[in-house]
């Protein structure tokens, strides 16, 4: 199973009910649980969030995340410098990557990691210097494909939103996050070093909450989507017609 985090199996301050022991009998009838998050960080740091969330670490095998999707892109890139918009937490992102961060004028690329303040921030707050990135032709990184997460109920905006502008501004955006290919890439690489062989994509499912990441990114890679809806998920009250593939639960997954 490739599952998503966010939305999925917390809310961002607390685990969502159920998630944690469904993870964890499907890691005893059926096997490994790759935990596939958008998150502009590396996954060497998730597990102790998971921990402060109270979700064990029985429940999954490994994580990969957007961030590690991501540093291939801009370690690219170098040393060309770059000019950064997100928060000082998405810090670890660039640990060992010998960036140099300038001013808009000076820069090379831009990365994105999200909001400076992603509670407080709107995308809106960023057309302007967006639009100016964009007349000069740079490229950005986005480290976070998600357009916003459900933070405890709060939807909070996310480097997707930027992106999205900045793409109708007429940049050009570059993503590693789902739903593009190289997140997926090593998810699958981490399926089958958990399962110690190559692992068929018909026989990985692929667990989230959104439609335009989740769902379309298993489509794009060929496997099997389950979309949960509820509370926790950005899709909440939606009634969305979509050509997407989404499948339930089949009977060789059922416990």
């Amino acid at each position: 199973m490739l599952c998503d985090a966010w939305g999925v199996i917390h809310n961002g301050v607390e685990l969502m009910p159920g998630a944690e022991e469904a993870l964890i009998k499907f890691r005893e009838i059926c096997g490994p649980v790759i935990i596939l998050t958008n998150a502009p960080r590396p996954a060497s740091i998730i597990p102790a969030q998971l921990d402060r969330l109270g979700l064990s670490r029985d429940a999954y095998d490994a994580i990969v995340t957007s961030g590690d999707a991501t540093r291939a892109e801009i370690a690219r890139r170098l040393p060309a410098p770059a000019y950064r918009i997100g928060p000082d937490k998405d810090d670890p992102l660039f640990d060992g990557l010998d960036i140099n961060f300038v001013h808009l004028e000076a820069a090379g690329f831009i990365v994105c990691t999200g909001m400076v303040n992603d509670h407080t921030d709107e995308p809106e707050d960023y057309r302007d210097v967006l639009r100016r990135a964009a007349a000069t032709g740079l490229e950005m990184v986005c480290a976070n494909p998600d357009i916003v997460v459900n933070w405890g109920g709060r939807m909070i905006w996310c480097a997707g939103a930027l992106a999205e502008i900045y793409e109708q501004l007429g940049g050009a955006v570059v993503y590693g996050g789902k739903p593009h290919a190289p997140i997926y890439e090593l998810a699958f690489a981490a399926v089958d070093h958990a399962r110690g062989e190559t692992t068929n994509a018909s026989r990985i499912l692929a667990v989230g909450d959104g439609l335009n990441t989740d769902i379309l990114g298993a489509n794009r890679a060929g496997v099997d989507a389950l979309l949960v809806t509820g509370s926790g998920g950005i899709h909440n009250g939606e009634n969305k017609a979509s050509d997407l593939k989404v499948v339930a639960i089949t009977k060789r997954l059922t416990w």
